[in-house]
Order: structure tokens, then C-alpha cells, then sequence
């Protein structure tokens, strides 16, 4: 697969599948820059995901995702994390297919709710997505999310047991 050089890369998958850490590693190798855009909703809205959930409720927050992943796909030289959910509104999918490269990271149910309760961030800044949380959530959400994301993406790349540089090298054998 041959890409232009200008190209953004733009990650995709479940919270947990290491799309923020590898965008950092990928945009390095690459000498591009990177975004989380997690990181983008919360610094626009000046609060957490969470309190953006609480406070405003999921149909702002999605709204204020859809314009950060309407921003971020228009940038280039760039290698782009997006949320777990950002691909589920059709608006968004459009974008993203537009904006570049789109890699689908994956791991197992298990190894995303062992990464998940490790990172604290993750704890404190992501709220549950069903009433249950835990494995019961990433399997319910995963099931819904998959159909999606492999529609999505040029491909797919298992994270499991693997190093951020292991995965690195393995997009950029599949991208040249």
C-alpha cells in the first residue's frame, strides 16, 4: 500500500487499544505531528469527558466531537487519535475516510479492561458507557463499534502483547 507523503494517519479502535501512546511513537518516526482528539474536546470545553457527560449530557458532547473530527481530518502530516465512539456518527465516518490513512487497533476484551483499569486517566476522565461498565460494556459497545470501524479502516492492527514500537513498525511496513 503506497500512501502520499502528506497524508494524514488517522487511529481508530476502543478506548484502551493505545491509540493516543502510538500516535505519539508513529508521529515521531514519521516526523509528523499528532493529535489526541479526546484531548482537543476537553481542552475546548475547558472540562473532563466526564463532566462534559454530567454536566451537558452525551448529544453535547458527540456534537462537540463531530467538530473537533470535522478540524482534525482537514490537517496533514499529521497521525491523528480519535475517540473510541467518533466513527459511530456517519458525519464523522465521512471526514475520517476523507482525512487519511485509517488504521483499526485492536486488542481482546480482556486486555482493554486490563489496560483501562491500569490507566488512571482513563478512569477519571472517561465515563461508562452502559449501566454495567467492566467487561459486560467493552463487549456490548465492541459488538455494535467492530462492523464499523473494519468499514472504516484501510486495516486493521492487533495491539495485543505488543510494544508501542513493535506496533509502530508493523503500520509503517503495511503503509510504504
Amino acid at each position: 500500500m503506497t500512501r502520499p507523503v502528506d497524508e494524514s494517519i488517522l487511529l481508530i479502535g476502543y478506548r484502551g487499544t493505545g491509540k493516543s501512546t502510538l500516535a505519539r511513537e508513529l508521529a515521531g518516526r514519521l516526523g509528523f505531528d499528532w493529535i489526541d482528539a479526546d484531548d482537543e474536546i476537553e481542552r475546548r470545553a475547558g472540562k473532563s469527558i466526564a463532566d462534559i457527560f454530567v454536566e451537558e449530557g452525551e448529544r453535547a458532547f458527540r456534537s462537540l466531537e463531530s467538530d473537533v473530527v470535522a478540524d482534525v481530518c482537514c490537517l496533514r502530516r499529521t497521525v491523528v487519535a480519535l475517540g473510541g465512539g467518533a466513527v459511530m456518527s456517519e458525519a464523522n465516518r465521512t471526514a475520517v475516510r476523507l482525512g487519511g490513512t485509517v488504521i483499526w487497533l485492536t486488542a481482546s476484551v480482556e486486555t482493554l479492561a486490563e489496560r483501562m483499569t491500569a490507566d488512571e486517566a482513563t478512569k477519571s476522565r472517561r465515563p461508562n458507557l452502559t449501566v454495567s461498565g467492566g467487561l459486560s460494556e467493552i463487549e456490548t459497545v465492541l459488538a455494535m463499534r467492530e462492523p464499523i470501524y473494519r468499514a472504516c479502516a484501510a486495516f486493521e492492527i492487533d495491539t495485543e502483547g505488543k510494544t508501542p514500537a513493535a506496533i509502530a513498525d508493523e503500520i509503517i511496513s503495511r503503509l510504504l
